[in-house]
């Protein structure tokens, strides 16, 4: 049997992950910006829903986070931070309202204020050439990983959680001049890379989600991100071509949800229909095949 190809670099989740970099200048000061690089194979969006910011992705969008925030934690250059903006970004996948970019932030290393945080979100999206690439190491995670594996499967009243004891700043998950950001200290941003790394080992119904900064934040991912992504989109454009006046986002969102649900079922009973309609062929190409009996 022919061994199957590797998959391509842009979606392998792995060491020494190529990122670009960016010198600009916010707020009066000098950031060093890291971007994913085109073709990179991964989504998230973003929404803000009962007083908690949520990051949205799939299963893939979870483990490359958790590299990023695991390569974050030992940056040395301050005014270093994460961006992920256009195209990565989605709607997001309930209502299809507008992704915001996100910013990941080592504290105490980078400050970023809401003056630096609109000056960055005017000049996105960041076109023409990156003044260079970096390798993004993340040496250390897999051991995190599997440490944090056996630490969870231990008999319960054998765990310890791993947090540390707060002292002084430890993180923040908010929206700083238009950016979702979460910030924090080395030690938090280790821990949180080897929890949203690992949330999807036990997921509910192709759901599993990551407190950060509960409540102020959550990592909430889908096995069906992008299709319900696209459901959205489907479901926002159908409601609003229906209604014969505009509505104010809490009387219209509850429609797109309702109607987006609709659009994944819709979908699934035609991929349904599709395979049954497939197998009854087979089926008559098989019978048609075979040798007649005399």
């Amino acid at each position: 049997m022919r061994a199957s190809s590797p998959p391509p670099a842009a979606t392998r989740i792995v060491d020494r992950r190529k990122l670009h970099r960016r010198r600009l200048r916010l707020d009066g000061r000098w950031y060093t910006v890291v971007t994913l690089r085109p073709g990179t194979d991964a989504r998230f969006s973003t929404n803000f829903f009962h007083g908690t910011w949520h990051v949205l992705s799939d299963w893939h969008g979870a483990r490359l986070l958790g590299r990023l925030l695991w390569g974050l934690a030992y940056q040395r250059t301050p005014g270093t931070l994460i961006l992920i903006d256009w195209p990565f970004l989605d709607p997001n996948p309930f209502d299809a309202e507008p992704a915001d970019p996100i910013a990941l932030v080592p504290a105490p290393l980078t400050a970023l204020s809401n003056r630096a945080g609109r000056d960055l979100r005017r000049r996105l999206p960041l076109d023409g050439a990156a003044d260079g690439t970096v390798r993004w190491h993340t040496h250390g995670l897999d051991r995190a990983v599997a440490q944090r594996r056996a630490d969870r499967d231990r008999l319960v009243g054998a765990w310890r959680p791993p947090w540390i004891p707060p002292r002084g700043f430890q993180e923040r998950m908010d929206r700083i001049g238009g950016l979702a950001t979460l910030a924090a200290i080395p030690a938090v941003l280790k821990e949180y890379a080897a929890y949203v790394y690992t949330i999807t080992d036990h997921a509910y119904r192709g759901m599993s989600y990551a407190e950060i900064d509960w409540p102020n934040g959550e990592v909430q991912v889908f096995r069906d991100y992008r299709n319900r992504v696209s459901a959205a989109r489907v479901a926002r454009r159908e409601v609003l071509s229906e209604l014969a006046r505009p509505l104010p986002p809490n009387s219209l969102n509850p429609l797109i949800w309702q109607r987006a649900t609709q659009v994944r079922h819709r979908r699934r009973r035609a991929v349904d229909a599709s395979n049954k309609a497939q197998r009854r062929h087979t089926r008559q190409m098989n019978r048609a095949i075979q040798p007649r009996r005399h």
